[in-house]
């Protein structure tokens, strides 16, 4: 398994959130959204500039700017 942060998956790619890296309202507000560890996360699609990222995440889609993935670092094969 092979960890990186969600903002350098690719369309398609598909991983399970391994943790959450950074404290206080940011990440209360994240894992309040559902992204904790132990989630399954699919990468949906970028928009033209690559801000923000959509995700599907427990059955709905997701967007979040690049400064916010930055500090969830996902597991994936490969």
């Amino acid at each position: 398994m092979t960890k990186i942060n969600i903002r350098k998956m690719q369309v398609n790619q598909e991983g399970t959130i391994a943790s959450v890296k950074v404290g206080g309202e940011l990440g209360r507000r994240i894992r309040d959204m559902g992204l904790v560890p132990g989630t399954f996360v699919k990468i949906q699609g970028r928009a033209p500039l690559y801000d923000p990222v959509a995700l599907r995440v427990k059955g709905f889609t997701l967007t979040l700017r690049n400064n916010e993935a930055d500090h969830i670092e996902v597991e994936i094969d490969g």
